[in-house]
């Protein structure tokens, strides 16, 4: 069974033979079993060299680098082996077309919305107002003539789903408005510490089928940025991190001692860290019986599974239709 593995402290990573060794500031060795291996999460500084690399591309492990404050930086990618030109042709098409650009759009945020509504609703009696809001703003999408004006709508949603966690949340934290670069609260720190988790694991994913992760719809495709995942990331963080983000809090697993404030930021601490990512592992390995597949389904295949639904819309097979969980 393939894992993520975490390195939070500094150090060098080494290479020996076919065996992957991490070995900290005083020097003690940990292995790390490659071959088993998926994700590899850098918190700390370490050194590496290009026969590690190489090593990891072997074996398809993609290295995801955050920097000293947490923020994601960028992922050593192994070389694609599963390309297409006709995906990526047939990708392309359903861009360049307004009418199957906003198809997609749509159909994103719908699924986020869907999400978003999950969740708060299992807070009826405190999120009322919330839920008719989110409606309401819900019901324009299908109106929406530009992919401009569904981010518009999406950001308004998207204020009142952040300001029902005020009536959510039990502990002291207080959504006041999204901050980003840099977070300037708590609750802010974890939704882009989580949003940077959920945006590698489908980074992960994608890379695993034939599409091309800079070919987007709702976010506009530009240079330096694997846009398709932002896409993808619109189903999948209110399911999946914003989950994990109220039961840490609500459930006192991750409280104000786990954040370090800095000037102008506010940033999850080590110990923070491990404990949100303690608790994302174990969402994304929890299994859901699928009803078309007849099995049971982790959360993370879930991600590669709408991968393979968006290749078969864009090459005519079967019309994607979002994920919206039944469970």
């Amino acid at each position: 069974m393939l894992r993520d593995h975490y390195i939070f402290s500094n150090g060098r990573l080494k290479r020996k033979d076919n065996t992957l060794y991490f070995f900290d500031e005083e020097e003690n060795k940990k292995s790390l079993p490659v071959h088993q291996t998926d994700n590899l999460y850098v918190f700390g500084e370490i050194d590496l060299n290009s026969s590690l690399l190489n090593l990891l591309s072997q074996h398809d492990v993609h290295l995801h680098v955050f920097n000293y404050y947490g923020f994601y930086a960028g992922t050593f990618c192994p070389r694609n082996k599963k390309v297409s030109g006709f995906t990526v042709v047939r990708q392309s098409a359903h861009y360049l077309d307004l009418e199957k650009r906003l198809y997609m759009a749509k159909a994103f945020l719908q699924s986020a919305v869907h999400h978003m509504l999950r969740n708060i609703r299992r807070y009826k009696e405190k999120t009322e107002q919330y839920v008719q809001a989110i409606e309401e703003e819900a019901k324009k999408m299908d109106s929406a003539t530009t992919v401009q004006e569904l981010m518009g709508i999406e950001g308004r949603i998207r204020q009142h789903y952040y300001q029902s966690f005020n009536a959510i949340l039990r502990q002291d934290f207080i959504f006041e408005k999204r901050t980003k670069q840099p977070p300037q609260d708590p609750l802010n720190a974890l939704i882009s510490f989580g949003n940077s988790l959920c945006y590698t694991a489908v980074l992960s994913e994608i890379y695993k089928t034939q599409l091309d992760p800079t070919i987007s719809f709702l976010h506009e495709p530009s240079t330096k940025r694997f846009s398709l995942c932002l896409d993808l990331s619109e189903i999948f963080k209110p399911l999946i991190v914003d989950v994990v983000i109220i039961s840490c809090i609500n459930n006192r697993i991750i409280t104000q001692k786990h954040f370090d404030f800095l000037d102008g930021m506010v940033l999850l601490n080590e110990e923070g860290k491990k404990r949100f990512i303690k608790e994302w592992d174990e969402k994304l390995s929890t299994t859901v019986q699928h009803r078309r597949l007849k099995r049971k389904v982790s959360y993370r295949y879930f991600i590669r599974l709408e991968c393979y639904k968006l290749i078969k819309h864009f090459i005519g097979d079967e019309p994607y239709k979002p994920l919206k969980a039944w469970w």
